[in-house]
């Protein structure tokens, strides 16, 4: 296997070191975004090159790969994972390794996110890729309106909060000090489908303007994640 590896390595014109740099990333982060930063555009540009390759390797290990071509972004996913658009496995899911839970006031403000996701495609309001872009403000009236609740008020926890979901990749904002103020604009990335579906949605809807969050069962966000 190593030898094909080399071979496939050499015809694509790849070191074995950038080969290692891109497996070692993907395992890291879990997911790639082309538009994240220069460095996610150069990893993106060589897992392209070697899709086949990096996929045949990471199925040994039973992990499978979501790749969205129209909004350039790749997804790992560890076994038992559910993927849209994939039929499922038999393999039951593992709690350890890749994957991590997201905590409740992240699962929270995913669900928010979600819906204001929703909300800007009915609007016709998604950029050219596929973001929408809610200020801090209007996600904080959200929260309101459909949990009853806020925000963290404690700076650190909400920058924190915020961190976690943009190492997920599911947001994306320019400063940390824009959320310490108040005053950020959040785009929200459409990877967030995979993480709460329409049908998902529209059926904890009534759950969420009746009894908020805390009577939402757990499935209702794909909480066990690639590890970021």
């Amino acid at each position: 296997m190593l030898k094909s590896i080399d071979n496939q390595l050499e015809k694509h014109g790849i070191t074995n070191n950038e080969f290692s740099e891109l497996l070692l990333r993907l395992m890291d982060y879990g997911v790639l975004c082309r538009d994240e930063s220069q460095r996610e555009q150069l990893l993106y540009d060589r897992y392209l090159r070697l899709e086949e390759l990096v996929n045949e390797y990471l199925s040994v290990l039973c992990i499978r790969t979501q790749h969205d071509t129209r909004f350039q972004f790749v997804r790992l996913y560890p076994p038992g994972s559910e993927i849209p658009g994939m039929a499922d496995e038999n393999d039951p899911p593992f709690k350890t390794g890749l994957r991590s839970r997201l905590s409740k006031y992240e699962v929270e403000l995913v669900l928010v996110l979600r819906s204001q996701y929703e909300k800007a495609l009915k609007e016709g309001l998604v950029d050219e890729n596929g973001c929408a872009t809610v200020s801090l403000e209007s996600l904080n009236i959200a929260m309101k309106n459909l949990l009853k609740k806020s925000l963290p008020a404690n700076v650190t926890q909400r920058k924190d909060l915020f961190r976690s979901l943009k190492q997920l990749r599911l947001i994306q904002y320019r400063k940390e000090e824009d959320v310490e103020s108040g005053e950020a604009w959040i785009r929200v990335r459409p990877m967030i489908v995979s993480y709460v579906t329409d049908q998902v949605l529209d059926a904890l809807q009534p759950l969420i303007d009746s009894k908020g969050i805390d009577a939402a069962p757990e499935s209702v966000v794909d909480t066990e994640n690639t590890e970021s």
